[in-house]
């Protein structure tokens, strides 16, 4: 009996055993994953980092001041008060208490807090403020697609531990449309896309790849993305919004996207590219970044306000562009959630403080700033002037110098009574005596005053005088056409002090000096320990190899241009409230790699030479069930093209658009009367003529207080603050837009001469024609019948209106052709209209 007992208990120890090692136990509370978002959302308003609003004295940010308060003793969740508090049914005990207006815990939010403090309540550094590192690529076995990068590997694998599978590749038609909408912001042509389909060799995609990064429209491109993120806009902003001179920087930007600067090297140039040795006049032009915030020119406002303003704002910019994240918080206390203090805040701000500028009024001009084609003519202009000049001067020396140059002086100034005088000149007493003097007799110093008088008074060299006048004047008319720019100038630093509560009226807070938030890495130490730190060194150590923020940040934006999100969503805050990296370990490898060189080409040929990124953007059911949010990257994302490039596309598809790059703003078509309260003056939209009109959206004029409402109802900011992203909205006036801008409908209108004179000789087939240069491709026998049915409509209409046809044939700049029926060719221009106006042709897919 002993033994059988025995026996059924080392059997019944065994199945126990080999049951529990069949449920593996729960994974590890991840500090930054669970615990963090809930404490930094809940607890850290008041026993966070602000010490100020700090409350019973109590830190739930840093695990020695949680533990030695005794709201958490690890390993005993039963005595930590930290439990006890969010469990307690007493509304007066309970955290967070209900004067706060936040939810209370879930009963999945105590739980793992439970396990948490269980579990040893182990802290971990905030994922974006820890040394980059590289990570190991994982390998895959028999991947469910082909492993093209390094990028394909983290997302395979994450996939697979989901047990998500991958979306198939985009068919060829797709996959060229999201390259060039991607990479130039424009569509391709019908004949590029039946070239691209066609091309069967095994690398005819990377050749795309390479041929759309090599375009200047590439840097066009990232201009866009890059003058959101540092508020470029064509006006000052706040009261007067008046115009200001930066479109140089914005060449600048572009310029470097297209001959792809290192990342390293246009952050150094635009933060001080005035203050690097032997500066060029490209290095000075891009430290105009400095000047793209908003400035008053309201005469009543008070300089001392408006300084304060400008530091802020400078702070705000440089924290949002390169650190990704939210110091602006720290203006008036410290950061409630992050560990940046009111003193980083001012520290930072004093590395602007040399900028020199008024503080209010007017900016001025700025620096002439000429092209290549405009310096050559100005040195020609101006060796002219030179050569006439020394021309004139040797003439009157000559003239100066002859023995009777001088004796008829008396017909200079004494002309016959009654007579008409061919020259007056009347020479000054002090001359008088040198005039009556023999030529040997004069002086080096009496020839030379003489001939200054001769050059400038004899009858004789009038013509020669008029000419160099007339060719001063027309080098001076040319030179007010060369472009200008608000550079940096740099002076004795302003003194900068912590501001009470971010009042510039408080004096009474401490000086600061510049330098880095004290949680981040230090800066380079100076030779001279007393020296003060330049705007200099705050560029290098933005870029140096141990900030942890900067290429984390910037190329989990420069995935959001190719995927359609961040790897981490919240593009504008790397800190505590923002998102987590759905893929760390990716982002990091991102990030490491673009350390090595800073090579922004680089980063874009990888990534959108990856399998993740050539997938289709049609959902799965599967996909659809597991991630609906698409935050495993199981599939491309599908989203409405950029303001600028919907307008761009609809240009290129009538073949209006100018393509030219760079170069001043322009004004296209506005509604009448949009600019009628802006004041300060009153001032009225002056459209420009001829090719200007048909310009890239990105070169539109930028008015901060009016931007164009077009780009408005698509989107586009306003540039008065650091855009990180665009939202994507879906509004009525859009389709509004699309339908009755007078650029849409011009644009519709000259599609539409085309279909006619290109598309074939009968409807089916310019039906056809029109929907492929649009879309890319053919149009279903459904979508033709419909695009059909509306031709014969329109027909009808205008037919019976010939009125409205011609009005609406003769909107736009560009001629109707003088030989067109108008009640046909609006018809078209309707149907064109339609086409212009598809999800698919504003979409990228």
């Amino acid at each position: 009996m002993r033994v059988l007992l025995a026996c059924f208990c080392a059997a019944f120890a065994f199945v126990s055993t080999a049951a529990s090692a069949a449920e593996p136990a729960p994974a590890k509370v991840d500090f930054n994953r669970e615990v963090r978002p809930v404490l930094a959302t809940l607890c850290y308003q008041c026993h966070g980092p602000d010490e100020k609003s700090r409350k019973a004295k109590l830190r739930l940010d840093t695990r020695d001041d949680a533990v030695k308060a005794g709201a958490i003793v690890p390993g005993k969740p039963n005595e930590s008060e930290l439990i006890t508090r969010i469990c307690t049914p007493d509304a007066d005990l309970r955290m967070p208490p209900d004067s706060l207006k936040k939810p209370p815990l879930t009963p999945a939010q105590v739980d793992t807090l439970k396990r948490w403090v269980t579990e040893g309540a182990s802290y971990s550094d905030h994922w974006s403020f820890t040394k980059v590192s590289r990570p190991e690529v994982p390998k895959l076995d028999a991947p469910p697609s082909p492993v093209r990068n390094a990028i394909d590997s983290f997302i395979l694998y994450r996939l697979k531990q989901e047990g998500v599978k991958p979306a198939a590749e985009a068919d060829k038609v797709t996959l060229i449309r999201r390259l060039y909408f991607d990479l130039t912001g424009l569509p391709p042509t019908p004949e590029e896309v039946r070239a691209f389909v066609a091309d069967a060799a095994p690398d005819a995609y990377e050749k795309l790849v390479d041929k759309l990064l090599a375009s200047p429209h590439h840097g066009e491109r990232l201009a866009v993305w890059w003058l959101d993120l540092v508020r470029y806009a064509d006006s000052c902003g706040y009261h007067s919004d008046n115009p200001i001179n930066v479109t140089p920087y914005r060449d600048y930007v572009i310029k470097s996207f297209t001959t792809n600067k290192p990342f390293d090297t246009f952050t150094v140039e635009q933060l001080a590219g005035d203050l690097l040795p032997n500066a060029t006049l490209e290095q000075r032009v891009s430290s105009a970044y400095n000047r793209l915030l908003q400035t008053t020119e309201e005469g009543g406002a008070q300089a001392k306000e408006y300084i304060a303003k400008y530091a802020a704002d400078r702070v705000r910019n440089y924290g949002q562009v390169w650190l990704g994240g939210t110091v602006m918080c720290a203006e008036c206390h410290n950061h409630k959630f992050d560990p940046y203090t009111q003193a980083d805040f001012y520290a930072i701000a004093a590395f602007f403080a040399d900028i020199q500028e008024p503080a209010v009024g007017n900016r001025g001009p700025g620096t002439p700033v000429p092209t290549p084609e405009q310096e050559a003519k100005l040195k020609a202009l101006g060796e002219a002037i030179t050569a006439s000049q020394g021309k004139l001067a040797a003439a009157a020396k000559e003239y100066a110098e002859k023995a009777d140059a001088f004796a008829d002086v008396e017909k200079w100034t004494s002309p016959p009574q009654g007579k008409k005088a061919p020259a007056v000149v009347v020479v000054p007493a002090d001359l008088k005596a040198v005039v009556a003097k023999k030529p040997a007799d004069r002086t080096p110093a009496e020839v030379a005053k003489l001939t200054a008088f001769a050059q400038a008074n004899a009858p004789s060299l009038k013509a020669d005088r008029d000419a160099i006048a007339a060719a001063t004047k027309t080098r001076d008319d040319f030179a007010k056409t060369v472009p200008h720019v608000l550079m940096t100038q740099s002076g004795p630093p302003r003194t900068i002090r912590i501001l009470p509560r971010g009042n510039w009226l408080d004096d009474s807070g401490p000086v600061v000096l510049p330098n880095t938030p004290g949680f981040l890495p230090p800066l380079a130490a100076k030779a001279d320990p007393k020296a003060r730190y330049s705007r200099l060194d705050l560029a290098k150590w933005t870029v140096a190899p141990d900030n942890p923020l900067t290429a984390r940040v910037t190329v989990n934006r420069l995935w959001r241009l190719f995927f359609g999100y961040g790897i981490a969503r919240s593009l504008e805050e790397s800190g505590t409230q923002g998102q987590l990296p759905t893929h760390p370990e990716l982002l990091d490898w991102l990030a490491t790699e673009f350390q090595q060189k800073w090579d922004v080409r680089h980063m874009i040929r990888l990534m959108v030479t990856s399998s993740a990124y050539r997938q289709s953007s049609a959902e799965t059911p599967s996909v659809r069930e597991r991630d609906v949010a698409n935050r495993l990257f199981a599939r491309q994302s599908r989203e409405r093209l950029d303001a600028e490039f919907i307008r761009d596309s609809a240009l290129a598809i009538s073949g209006l658009l100018n393509r030219e790059v760079g170069g001043a703003s322009v004004k296209p078509y506005q509604p009448p009367g949009y600019w009628s309260a802006l004041n300060f003056p009153t001032r009225e939209w002056q459209k420009d003529a001829g090719e200007k009109v048909y310009r890239r959206g990105m070169y539109t004029h930028w008015q901060r207080s009016f931007p164009h409402p077009a780009m408005v109802a698509f989107d586009a900011p306003s540039r008065e603050e650091c855009a990180c992203d665009r939202p994507r909205s879906n509004i009525p006036q859009q389709a509004l837009v699309l339908l009755n801008d007078p650029e849409f409908v011009e644009a519709a209108r000259v599609f539409g001469q085309k279909a006619l004179a290109e598309g074939g000789k009968d409807d089916a087939s310019r039906v056809a024609w029109a929907f492929e240069r649009a879309t890319g491709r053919k149009p279903t026998q459904q979508e033709a019948a419909v695009l059909a049915k509306v031709l014969e409509k329109h027909r009808a209409d205008f037919a019976a209106k010939p009125a409205e046809a011609k009005a609406l044939v003769a909107i736009g700049d560009a001629p109707a052709p003088k030989d067109a029926n108008p009640e046909e060719l609006a018809a078209w221009t309707n149907v064109c209209r339609v086409i212009l106006n598809l999800h698919e042709t504003i979409t990228r897919q």
